[in-house]
């Protein structure tokens, strides 16, 4: 299971933990049930690393799969200074996994403290056996960004909550789905249902289509796969930002470094926009309100960088104008719209719906 705690008061930069402990074993020799604590397998950063650069996450690898519920601002503690003053972030759970992202870059050279208590528990109720602290402290410089997991989600070219639709004909190379709703909520496709009814085709889709009606384990496959499209949103939303308020919500034109980039309004792209960089580069683009690409827009990637590190965060409606020709994982908490004869070389994912145009979209990998 995932689940996210936005911006929680976490007094002390949680995420990695640290404590050593004994994984659940179930299997006790009279047949009971054994409820040793979970061990934290590693941390990043170590206990007393130094030079930690300013935009860094901390992560946490525990030996079993935690509850999610458990692990929030109540149970991760950061501080640094004297009185300690809490660091405020963006909490992520997946399985054995905790990441923490600060809302901000953290203060060069400080040392923080982090703990996390021993009521943060593992699915079964069973808690860290004591509460750990560690200690760790920044150097001043950025790290490379690192891209935000999809998880699941990632096996689809798109991906809505309440519906698929297209006006003929679309061209989709890679699976799509709906979930929580039905297969009569993807429309425009003439749906055939495969014999086994755990998935269907259609001439539009080179891949596989699914809706949360199909025979298992299709629901709880894209049951798993809405909560990781979720928890990437809040994972991208949560990125310290490295410029705001760039062009004033209108990046036409210009040419952007890799990076991480917030607006606390709506974002236009009238005329063609450059992303160069590396295939390693990552590029988070944090957007309060709307997305709007003019018809015959390009946003092209240039010097090897890749569709799969570039990230759409859109709290509002994304909007592709017609011939418009994009790249990147576009992940709206609305719905996204394309106009006639869009391309995307990405992921539509959307926690509405999503609805084309006669648009051509190709999966990364695909």
């Amino acid at each position: 299971m995932h689940s996210t705690h936005a911006l929680l008061p976490i007094a002390g930069l949680w995420l990695a933990l640290a404590g050593c402990q004994e994984t659940v074993d179930t299997n006790d020799t009279d047949g009971s049930t054994n409820v040793h604590p979970p061990t934290v397998l590693w941390t990043d950063p170590n206990t007393d690393a130094t030079g930690v650069p300013i935009n860094a996450g901390i992560s946490v690898g525990f030996s079993d799969e935690m509850d999610a519920d458990t692990l929030t601002g109540l149970t991760f503690l950061v501080t640094s200074g004297d009185p300690p003053v809490a660091v405020l972030g963006t909490v992520i759970t997946t399985d054995g996994t905790v990441s923490f992202w600060p809302s901000a870059h953290l203060a060069s050279e400080t040392t923080f403290e982090a703990r996390i208590t021993s009521d943060a528990l593992n699915v079964d109720g069973v808690g860290l056996e004591a509460d750990h602290t560690w200690s760790f402290t920044t150097g001043s410089t950025l790290a490379p960004g690192l891209p935000v997991n999809l998880g699941q989600a990632n096996q689809f070219a798109i991906l809505a909550k309440s519906g698929i639709s297209t006006v003929p004909a679309s061209s989709i190379i890679g699976d799509i789905g709906v979930s929580p709703v039905a297969a009569t909520y993807i429309t425009g496709f003439s749906l055939v249902a495969d014999a086994s009814n755990v998935f269907s085709t259609t001439p539009q889709v080179t891949g596989d289509v699914y809706a949360a009606d199909y025979a298992p384990p299709t629901p709880a496959y894209l049951t798993t796969a809405v909560r990781d499209l979720e928890r990437a949103f809040t994972d991208s939303a949560g990125r310290a930002a490295d410029a705001t308020e760039l062009g004033a919500g209108n990046i036409g034109g210009m040419t952007l470094a890799p990076g991480v980039y917030r607006w606390s309004t709506g974002l236009l792209i009238p005329t063609d926009l450059t992303l160069s960089g590396n295939s390693d580069d990552v590029w988070i683009f944090q957007i309060a309100q709307d997305l709007t690409v003019s018809s015959g827009t390009q946003v092209t990637l240039t010097g090897g960088a890749v569709p799969e590190n570039v990230f759409w965060q859109v709290s509002g409606l994304i909007q592709l104008g017609t011939t418009s020709q994009v790249s990147g994982i576009f992940l709206s908490q609305t719905s996204i719209t394309t106009a006639t004869g869009a391309a995307i070389n990405g992921r539509l994912l959307a926690q509405t719906s999503v609805d084309l145009d006669s648009t051509v979209v190709v999966a990364p990998g695909q």
